[in-house]
């Protein structure tokens, strides 16, 4: 067993929507075997960041260019068990952040999020399923971002009525709106 499927299986999942994911996220690794990579072309393991502010007013998003729209900075396991730390790769490759911190070691979400097909890299990737875990850390305003020119075109933080009122991919506004009102009640 995978040390991903086995923290699913001790999470306490925050409502219906988390406790029908978590237990497709289970039934895939059992069919497929194989959900840390991208050759399984159905659907694959994925990790976010939702980076916050230190007075958890806002979140650090990024322009993402195949869906041309601001979300969490996030990516593929490729490979890798370890989704804390595939959240952490993501947001300093996608934010060029150096510094933040975890505010929790377990998930702040997980989700099953669709993708559209579409042409990455000159190729063709066909529609598809990211069995997303999402994380929460806290960062400095003040520290220096980047965009990652082949993903994204711009980064900036946005306050959680901006992130929800841009974000242009409305199956992620009930995933915000459910990490917004965890924070809410840290």
């Amino acid at each position: 067993m995978s040390k991903t499927i086995e923290m699913l299986k001790n999470y306490t999942p925050y409502n219906e929507q988390e406790e029908k994911d978590i237990k497709l996220i289970i039934k895939a690794e059992e069919i497929f075997g194989n959900i840390l990579t991208r050759e399984n072309e159905f659907c694959h393991l994925t990790s976010s960041a939702f980076i916050i502010n230190k007075k958890h007013t806002k979140v650090l998003c990024v322009y993402h260019n195949i869906y041309k729209s601001w979300t969490w900075p996030g990516g593929h396991a490729d490979g890798d068990d370890d989704m804390l730390y595939v959240a952490q790769k993501e947001a300093k490759e996608e934010t060029s952040l150096k510094s933040f911190k975890v505010i929790n070691e377990q998930p702040i979400s997980v989700d099953i999020l669709p993708v559209k097909s579409h042409i990455r890299k000159g190729k063709y990737v066909p529609a598809h399923s990211h069995l997303n875990i999402g994380y929460l850390f806290e960062a400095d305003e003040k520290d220096d971002i980047h965009i990652l020119e082949d993903e994204n075109s711009n980064v900036a933080w946005l306050t959680f009525n901006e992130l929800i009122k841009k974000s242009d991919e409305s199956y992620m506004i009930p995933v915000y709106e459910k990490i917004i009102e965890k924070i809410k009640a840290l």
